[in-house]
């Protein structure tokens, strides 16, 4: 249930839901760390054909913005992930980390969601190719630690840079897909040859990612019907809420 309502909010913005799992994870379900970053992966693998057949269906796949994505955030992922193992086991490292992405990702979207309203009216330039890969390796890096795949968090950034929803929702969720299966296999390779809870709970990244399955293709079908300007703000606030959250307790 958890996967499938957050999935249904959030793949209509190109959202996977990883990122507002891993709090429920961490304090509902109460899974160690680091394996919650794969665990949360996990659900990325088995939740995203769900948005992404929809999408498909629809022709929203189309376009070279998903192939650049997924090639940058590759790679950044397997370094995300052997960072996640060796510099950060620690929780109250996590909780910090938590708090240091969600924040200001959130009160970034919901600050650019209300400026075009007050008069903005030319929307920012498309990154070019290269900044386009060097965000996106960036991006992979953070979520291999963080655990999201790396589209969750390109997302919000490619929206408020202008890029319209329709073309960047997709495009994030394939990305997401495509590094978590990579993100996931390092993880479990990492697990063979280092102590600690490094494996990912499999039944409960199953479980989870059966209802992101379904949620995620309920969202996207429902993403032409949908307010966007409700959305991104309904993202950011849930994102900034969490993040502050986070911060009051890891400083507790």
């Amino acid at each position: 249930m958890a996967g499938l309502l957050i999935a249904v909010v959030t793949a209509p913005v190109g959202v996977s839901g990883a990122v507002f799992l891993l709090p429920v994870h961490l304090s509902v379900f109460g899974v160690a760390s680091p394996a919650i970053t794969p665990t949360n992966l996990l659900f990325n693998v088995v939740a995203g054909p769900g948005a992404l057949w929809r999408y498909r269906r629809d022709g929203a796949l189309r376009g070279s913005l998903a192939r650049r994505l997924v090639a940058g955030t590759l790679p950044g992922v397997v370094l995300g992930a052997a960072i996640r193992v060796y510099a950060l086991p620690g929780p109250g490292v996590f909780r910090l980390l938590i708090a240091a992405l969600l924040l200001p990702l959130g009160l970034w979207l919901c600050l650019r969601t209300l400026v075009p309203a007050r008069g903005r009216t030319t929307a920012p330039a498309e990154p070019s190719p290269g900044a386009l890969t060097t965000l996106a390796v960036a991006v992979g890096v953070v979520g291999g630690i963080y655990g999201i795949g790396g589209g969750s968090l390109l997302g919000p950034i490619l929206a408020a840079r202008g890029l319209p929803l329709t073309r960047v929702a997709p495009a994030a969720l394939a990305a997401t897909f495509a590094t978590s299966i990579v993100g996931a296999a390092t993880y479990a390779v990492l697990s063979q040859v280092s102590t600690g809870d490094i494996a990912p709970d499999w039944w409960l990244g199953l479980a989870c990612g059966v209802g992101g399955l379904v949620g995620g293709y309920l969202g996207a079908r429902l993403q032409p019907r949908l307010p966007e300007t409700a959305l991104r703000l309904l993202l950011g606030t849930l994102a900034a809420a969490l993040g502050a959250l986070y911060a009051l307790q890891a400083l507790a």
